[in-house]
């Protein structure tokens, strides 16, 4: 695998929500380059889940615990104590949100504040990448895409925890670690929001591709709450590549723009990738066939339009995406039918992705 993460390789890294589908992905991506990797996280959200399927327990420090515990993950991060933290722990659906808002806002904005004032409190020198939403901007349904300036804001319980939590960033940046007086306080904080993140091992209920594997893998219809809604979709690798990107520049103590690091950061995809999710479908279909109808009696209120607008990252990282929205279908479904067809080969067809990705990915940085 060519690499330009060499800077990860034997760092002591905490991944927050290591559990989940993206903390699982990350986690695997981090064992690659050798890291040192510690978790922080409650059990596997799902059954089955992407952490088991690829067993990773006896390749890192694991904590199973609650981010709204503040003593226990006080407690962890003092022990483990970190080189960077990857802060992904977070209630991640908008349906469960109106299920259960207090416990999403407390899990993401309170879960969020206990990550930076646990290394406050510690006077840990560390570097810290929190990872929120693109959901996190007030959305006024404009066509176009929003900068790490805009406002944020939130009509549903979960949009309004995550732009909470990135005032939270925002707070604990200006208050205790501001990049002005780096050399008093020695943590680097930022910030990142990605699109709409698709990828195999997502078995997240009320999440469209897993839906619709679902669905396929039982010969059902695929049920479609808002087919004409459009997201700016995007393989979960490459929000990773973003955010490992991100946090590589924290990381080394050579780099200039301190200040502009420590900051929001938008990963997303290019235009051509914001579609609707009736073209998602169907371009599941082109490699599964199958059928959807739409079930507006199953529908909420989300969103129409939301894109994000990628100039700052491109510019201050290098960064752009890799996989374009065809390619991101056809690697997302080509994982769920490796998994079906062979589970005991996942793991390694997962690392064999990761490959396949971070190749193109250095080339694309190398060549920017």
């Amino acid at each position: 695998m060519i690499s330009n993460f060499d800077i990860y390789k034997n760092k002591k890294v905490l991944v927050t929500g290591h559990t989940g589908f993206k903390g699982s992905w990350l986690t695997q991506w981090l064992l690659l380059l050798n890291a040192d990797v510690s978790g922080y996280s409650l059990q596997p959200p799902t059954s089955p889940s992407l952490y088991d399927q690829l067993n990773n327990d006896k390749n890192i420090q694991s904590k199973i615990d609650d981010v709204r515990n503040f003593e226990s993950l006080k407690k962890f991060i003092q022990i483990v104590k970190p080189d960077i933290i990857f802060h992904l722990a977070a209630q991640s659906l908008v349906r469960e949100s109106y299920l259960n808002p207090i416990e999403t806002l407390e899990t993401n904005v309170t879960g969020t504040a206990n990550v930076l004032e646990a290394v406050r409190q510690l006077n840990l020198s560390t570097n810290i990448v929190i990872i929120t939403s693109d959901k996190c901007y007030d959305n006024k349904e404009w066509i176009f895409g929003y900068r790490e300036n805009d406002a944020f804001g939130g009509y549903d319980p979960y949009s309004a925890s995550k732009g909470a939590a990135e005032l939270v960033v925002s707070s604990w940046r200006n208050s205790f670690f501001n990049p002005m007086n780096y050399d008093k306080h020695q943590v680097k904080l930022a910030s990142a929001r990605a699109g709409n993140v698709i990828g195999g091992g997502d078995w997240a209920q009320d999440r469209i591709l897993p839906d619709c594997i679902r669905a396929l893998q039982k010969n059902n219809t695929i049920q479609i709450r808002n087919p004409l809604a459009t997201r700016p979709w995007q393989h979960v690798l490459e929000s990773l590549g973003g955010y490992l990107l991100l946090g590589s520049k924290l990381l080394d103590d050579s780099s200039e723009h301190l200040e502009a690091y420590c900051s929001g950061f938008n990963f997303g995809p290019l235009g051509a990738s914001n579609k609707s999710v009736e073209s998602l479908v169907n371009e599941v279909l082109s490699h599964w066939p199958g059928n959807w109808k739409y079930n507006k009696e199953d529908a909420m209120h989300e969103a129409f339009l939301l894109n994000l607008n990628i100039d700052k990252a491109t510019q201050l990282l290098k960064w752009s995406p890799v996989w374009n929205f065809k390619t991101t279908i056809e690697k997302t479904v080509l994982w769920y039918k490796k998994m079906f067809e062979n589970p005991e080969e996942i793991k390694n067809f997962t690392k064999e992705q990761i490959n396949e990705y971070s190749d193109s990915f250095f080339n694309n940085l190398n060549n920017f």
